[in-house]
């Protein structure tokens, strides 16, 4: 899953911004291609050229890569099957290592220097907020599949479309519907809250605190921890002493691990455990925690390995044929970076042109499948849409609400941990 922002899973991601560039492919634009904003859909026949800052280097570089995976599938997809208006995608990706600073030169120069056709974004909230400011004033769409958090939607900047199905800060929100939709009876009395000193982690637990105090449920422990803790036994041991119904963890992978850790070192098996992000990896949850410890465990997602959304079992045949591995090993960053390119294919579809201009306007109306769910936008690139919510059943992640969408109804109370 991680749901995200995709904002760091490494801590201290956003205190340790190196400087610098390395280019990874840049592409010539070939005869009139792309000098303005609005000339991508008259060169007939040339080059479709797509800038993107990625951050091949630095602390968000694991990231960054998974994104220009999915970006580079998506364009030797469509150039197979004649490209787009019959122009072939061109990408042109250079490393912004990371940093802010070096994110708005990228964008700059891709733009006013190397006049691109179209831009797609970077990886993080943090990168994305500058870049999108100069996509904005170049008059360029920003189609970005990485940076949710609230700071970019504040900038209410109607050229920007996020590719995940709500802001990251509203990932736990799919958790609260469903324990919400439970009879009163059957519904937790009481609730604990562990939450990550991060932006993009503690507001997706105060969120369900808030719903689920309106609700009257009990709040029993609250506690915020920074993120250099590294042991997260005295956390867990005040949660465990509380006797909590549901526990709510607002964390990223690193913490998530620790907290399910403990609660097997300490026994302690709570009827509903949800964790914001880390339980949401295919691949690194069960290998950090064991597979049989996953069962039960709650978290959210938009994209992972079963998901049952049209195209994902091409995209994951197409993906392992490219780059190998297994589809639990496909990060979903690459096919929200992937959907990022299914979206520009549907708009030269239904116009017959690819300019940003109509790409802006088209986008701002109805509602665009894509491989992380039905895309919609508010006028700041806000998406209108919500999380699933998944559960470990069986060892493998499932969807189970909404129903209209489940593999699988809920399973509670939690099983109790294979030690």
């Amino acid at each position: 899953m991680q749901l995200q922002d995709r904002t760091p899973r490494l801590a201290g991601a956003r205190r340790k911004l190196l400087l610098g560039i390395v280019t990874i492919a840049t592409i010539a634009l070939s005869g009139c291609s792309g000098s303005t904003p609005s000339s991508a859909g008259s060169a007939s026949g040339s080059p479709l050229t797509i800038g993107i800052s990625l951050s091949l280097t630095g602390d968000f570089s694991d990231s960054g890569k998974s994104a220009q995976r999915g970006y580079t599938l998506w364009a030797d997809l469509v150039n197979k099957s004649g490209g787009i208006l019959g122009r072939q995608v061109k990408l042109s990706v250079v490393d912004d290592a990371s940093s802010p600073d070096q994110v708005v030169t990228n964008y700059t120069n891709l733009i006013t220097r190397d006049k691109v056709d179209i831009v797609f974004g970077p990886f993080s909230s943090l990168l994305t907020v500058p870049a999108s400011r100069v996509a904005n004033r170049y008059g360029y769409s920003f189609i970005e599949p990485a940076g949710g958090g609230p700071s970019v939607f504040a900038q209410k900047l109607n050229n920007l479309f996020f590719v995940q199905p709500a802001e990251t800060t509203k990932g736990g929100d799919v958790f609260a519907d469903y324990i919400l939709s439970l009879p009163s009876g059957q519904r937790p009395k009481t609730a604990a809250y562990a939450k990550l000193d991060d932006p993009f982690s503690a507001p997706i637990a105060d969120n369900i605190k808030s719903r689920f105090e309106a609700a009257g449920i009990k709040t029993v422990y609250d506690q915020t921890y920074p993120a250099e803790t590294a042991d997260m036994t005295p956390v867990v041991s005040g949660i465990a002493a509380a006797k909590p119904d549901v526990v709510i963890g607002g964390t990223q992978e690193a913490d998530a691990f620790a907290q399910i850790k403990a609660m097997i070192q300490l026994k302690f098996n709570p009827k509903w455990l949800f964790e914001a992000n880390g339980a949401n990896s295919p691949g690194d949850f069960p290998a950090a925690v064991g597979k049989a410890n996953t069962e039960g465990v709650f978290s959210s997602a938009d994209w992972y390995a079963d998901s049952t959304v049209a195209g994902s079992a091409k995209f994951i045949s197409d993906y392992t044929k490219k780059f190998g591995g297994t589809a639990d090993q496909i990060d979903p960053t690459s096919a929200e970076a992937y959907s990022a390119g299914v979206l520009l294919e549907q708009v030269a579809k239904k116009t017959g042109k690819i300019d940003n201009a109509t790409i802006i306007k088209t986008l701002h109306s109805g509602t665009w499948p894509t491989l992380v769910g039905n895309l919609s936008w508010d006028a700041s690139g806000k998406p209108k849409g919500a999380y699933l919510l998944v559960q470990w059943i069986s060892g493998k992640l499932t969807t189970v609400f909404p129903a209209k969408t489940s593999q699988h109804a809920p399973v509670a109370p939690k099983p109790n941990w294979a030690g």
